[in-house]
């Protein structure tokens, strides 16, 4: 990877903070499974995004003054012993070098230096709120650069949430590699899971075959916990419990994906445990499958975000209303939010180096048009509890099918579509 990359990204990111200020970007920290037995460390992906650095308890400090822009990264000092132990740290000198920066620091070295870096700004930007305790340390260091000279004028503190998000919200052509890379190794999981399910006894079991394909394809991480519902499970719309034993009469619902290079895919389909679908499943299937369809056509330059959305309510409103779930008219219906019983969420979000990925989804007042170079996901789903009342024969039926969507110039690539959601081809792959 060209680390030129992170480096134009940060300068990119200079370019719209304002005259004289300072952004702070906190990498993440080793977080404890118990004792002294860590988990795997995984970068904060907005540091990651700016930097490519991935060794933790780090700190970027991007500075943007009238005639000049700089950035400066505090990181883990050089230590012989723990690089035995833990592997290879580059150090103040490898950062500069090999990560491009103008200064670097043993992040030892933080408390002490940083008031004098931010001293003399007017404002000091972060994301507020996400990271606990930094917050705490923002005010720390701002109260010292203060007090460092009682005629300087106040830091003002500014949450930069927005426009660090917005950076990464249209994708560059590594990114989409990237993620399409994950995304292809994703589609061959869920394709294998659909030929063995059969011979699978639990979802636990389900859920181990995906991160044996995720791994051995070189996805080792899943990009989140996965959701493996079996039944009424389905209706769970986050179950990660993932320990029930199969019924072949059900449907199983699986939403995972897997990283790649800290990139996130994310792939959604509910198929039939004995192969082939019941009457009322293929029904209840069919409609949230027009509805995926429909929302994907409206992804497109110049659409809106909301226009998926709304679209795949009002097909989903009118395919309950044909099978007599809902009753009334559709578009009443509709107007009422009568859906929202069986389908209350939305349609998708953002992808990218997090699987529900940073950007906002307002443009001022008004919902976000999309780009080229975004990548949503479009997920419409029906759930039907056991406690609904409903006619006995829909119950226990939970359906969701979710596709990763790149927008492009021209409309828009189907990242996953090499799964199959037909409900022909489906049963044809598990025969």
């Amino acid at each position: 990877m060209d680390n030129n990359l992170y480096q134009n990204r940060r300068n990119n990111l200079a370019e719209i903070m304002p005259n004289n200020s300072v952004l702070l970007l906190p990498g993440a920290d080793l977080q404890y499974r118990n004792a002294d037995s860590s988990y795997a460390f995984r970068q904060e992906s907005s540091f990651y995004y700016f930097s490519g650095f991935c060794e933790p308890s780090s700190l970027i400090a991007i500075i943007k003054d009238d005639n000049n822009i700089s950035s400066i990264i505090f990181v883990p000092p050089k230590d012989k012993l723990k690089e035995i132990w833990d592997g290879y740290r580059a150090g103040p000198i490898g950062a500069v070098e090999e990560y491009l920066f103008d200064k670097a620091y043993d992040n030892t070295q933080i408390d002490l230096l940083l008031p004098d870096i931010i001293h003399g700004y007017d404002q000091v930007m972060y994301a507020i709120g996400k990271k606990a305790g930094f917050d705490q340390k923002v005010v720390d260091w701002t109260t010292a650069a203060g007090s460092k000279d009682r005629h300087s004028k106040s830091l003002n503190i500014i949450d930069a949430s927005s426009i660090i998000g917005n950076s990464r919200l249209i994708k560059d052509d590594h990114e989409i590699n990237m993620i399409r890379k994950a995304c292809d190794i994703s589609a061959e999981a869920h394709i294998q899971a659909m030929k063995s399910i059969k011979s699978i006894g639990n979802e636990q079991n389900v859920e181990s075959l995906y991160m044996y394909e995720f791994s051995r394809r070189g996805g080792r991480y899943a990009a989140y916990t996965p959701i493996v519902a079996s039944g009424d499970n389905a209706c769970i719309l986050h179950y990660i419990d993932n320990n029930k034993k199969l019924d072949v009469r059900d449907l199983i619902l699986v939403d995972a994906g897997c990283e790649y290079e800290m990139y996130a895919s994310d792939i959604t389909r509910t198929y039939p445990i004995s192969g082939k679908f019941s009457e009322e499943q293929l029904q209840i299937y069919e409609i949230v499958l027009e509805a995926m369809h429909a929302a994907i056509n409206e992804v497109k330059v110049g659409n809106n975000i909301m226009q998926p959305q709304l679209i795949s309510e009002m097909v989903i409103t009118k395919g309950l209303a044909s099978l007599g779930i809902l009753k009334g008219d559709p578009e009443e219906l509709h107007e009422a939010g009568a859906y929202k019983d069986f389908y209350m969420h939305k349609i998708g979000h953002w992808l990218g180096l997090d699987v529900h990925d940073a950007g906002d989804y307002m443009e001022g007042d008004k919902f976000m048009k999309f780009k080229p170079g975004m990548i949503t996901t479009i997920e419409p789903g029906i759930y039907i509890s056991n406690s609904m009342d409903v006619d006995d024969k829909w119950k226990g039926i939970g359906i969701r099918i979710e596709d990763d969507i790149l927008v492009t110039k021209d409309g828009n690539e189907n990242l996953t579509e090499k799964v199959p959601s037909d409900p022909k081809e489906i049963e044809l792959l598990m025969s």
